[in-house]
């Protein structure tokens, strides 16, 4: 949608309009004078498992914090995440689109390929168009302050994918995915200019990546805490590589036998890579408490709502081991699938006074409705061209309000996954046979029953073609003739 068309869509005047003059929007927002715009906080974890938290059945990685947050708040069981991999996940929660519709649906990578590298400035991902409507965009002309904190991937530096152009007023991180595989970088971004780390240069590991995000997205709630914020907070824990400081490995080493070490690998395995992983997770668990803390400690906890989740389900490579830690049980296959392994992900959302402590739904939702409940929460209009249904009255305690999704879709690569109901629908590539599962008796996606319904398989077929759109830069191949 360009910005002409939202404008005509909500109501903020002429099609010539500019977007950041949308000062009127307060006026479609239901706070009174007297009642203030609540924050929000989006934590975002970067591989996280479904069941790689305490509260969804992890036992060997302690997650305190988190755990915490689902007993004041409400944890989703049938949460999904945009996509199997990042930047298209990000790219649907930023634009409330699934895979479908998005701009973007692969991790493409534009400005070299060179990303990896320490020092390189250059690489980025697929950028996200000028004029693109995002849950950023809709929240600052909404009054609110918002800033990005961790990994990007939407576009570099000079694009119109830039954070700061795609409505962050402040951003600090990694811009490139890429060069995210390392937690010892020399540079990250801030705010489109480069930030050297002195502490990593001529091979020293001083600087770990993941405090100094998190060190600034509490910088970031002491500055605007005056003010309405949304927080964005994009960690990349627990993507690889293993890397994490010895204050947090030694909570856990020597507590498991290791595989053996085999050496780099390209991703910088840790020689106790078992004891790096949970470590690295429970350091993220830690600043989860930090930021909960700091929200108390400036009586911001009450008209914050902090929501935590996964960009997509746990990785196979680099060292970790999601067999040993059963990261994706109960579900079939892990990040870069559509089973339900590679994207349902945990879902926790927190607002005192407004969403039931230690509440449970079974609502099935997906990245792609974060931008209309936000919207509805204001009280403006979302977009009339996303796929998303907002949640709000779930969040309340009205599931007799809450709208229902006909269907989910995800695709990549050639990949595609349908949800609809009780059903889901899977096809590994164009030239496969459509698998159909019933998730009510057989979450494991282990008894394909396409054969069984043909009905719901044909269904299910069609929506692999008519729930999406044509798109030049991330084609879905064609089946072979």
């Amino acid at each position: 949608m360009e910005r002409r068309d939202f404008l005509k869509a909500v109501g903020f005047g002429t099609a010539t309009m500019a977007l950041s003059g949308c000062a009127n929007a307060t006026q479609r927002i239901r706070f009174g004078a007297n009642r203030k715009k609540p924050n929000i906080v989006y934590i975002i974890a970067d591989d996280l498992g479904y069941a790689e938290v305490g509260c969804y059945g992890q036992k060997k990685i302690k997650t305190p914090n988190i755990d915490k947050l689902a007993s004041q708040g409400m944890k989703f069981t049938q949460h999904y995440s945009g996509n199997p991999v990042c930047a298209p996940s990000r790219c649907v929660l930023m634009t409330g689109k699934h895979s479908g519709h998005s701009q973007v649906r692969g991790n493409k990578q534009v400005g070299g390929n060179e990303g990896w590298k320490l020092g390189a400035t250059t690489g980025g991902q697929w950028p996200l168009k000028a004029g693109t409507i995002t849950v950023a965009k809709i929240l600052k002309d909404a009054g609110y302050r918002t800033g990005a904190f961790g990994k990007w991937g939407l576009g570099r530096v000079g694009t119109t994918g830039d954070p700061n152009k795609q409505g962050f007023d402040h951003f600090f991180g990694y811009i490139c995915q890429r060069q995210a595989h390392t937690y010892y970088p020399n540079h990250l971004w801030r705010d489109g200019k480069v930030q050297w780390l002195e502490g990593n240069k001529d091979g020293k590991e001083q600087d770990y990546s993941h405090d100094l995000i998190a060190n600034e997205a509490l910088k970031f709630i002491k500055t605007y805490r005056g003010k309405p914020f949304f927080l964005y907070v994009p960690f990349t824990i627990p993507h690889v590589a293993l890397q994490v400081p010895e204050d947090s490995l030694a909570e856990y080493k020597g507590k498991w036998p290791d595989p053996p070490y085999t050496g780099d690998k390209g991703y910088f395995p840790h020689q106790n890579p078992r004891a790096c992983y949970a470590a690295m997770v429970t350091r993220m668990d830690r600043d989860v408490g930090r930021i909960m803390s700091l929200l108390k400690d400036l009586n911001l906890e009450d008209n914050t709502i902090v929501m935590f989740t996964s960009d997509n389900g746990p990785t196979f490579n680099g060292g970790s081991d999601s067999a040993f830690f059963e990261s994706a049980r109960p579900l079939r296959g892990l990040k870069g699938s559509v089973y339900e392994g590679g994207i349902r992900v945990p879902f926790i959302v927190r607002w005192p006074g407004k969403i039931k402590a230690a509440s449970t739904s079974e609502h099935i939702c997906a990245f792609w409705d974060f931008l209309p409940t936000c919207c509805d929460t204001l009280g403006v209009d979302a977009p009339g061209d996303i796929d998303g249904i907002s949640i709000l009255p779930t969040l309340l305690g009205k599931p007799g309000k809450q709208k229902k999704h006909k269907y989910l879709y995800w695709e990549l690569r050639g990949r595609q996954g349908v949800r609809m109901g009780k059903w889901k629908a899977v096809r590994t590539n164009p030239n496969q046979k459509i698998q159909l599962y019933d998730l009510n008796k057989d979450i494991g996606e282990q008894n394909d029953v396409a054969d069984a319904n043909p009905k719901i398989t044909a269904k299910m077929a069609e929506l692999m073609i008519t729930a999406r759109t044509k798109s030049d830069v991330f084609p879905l191949p064609r089946p072979k003739s």
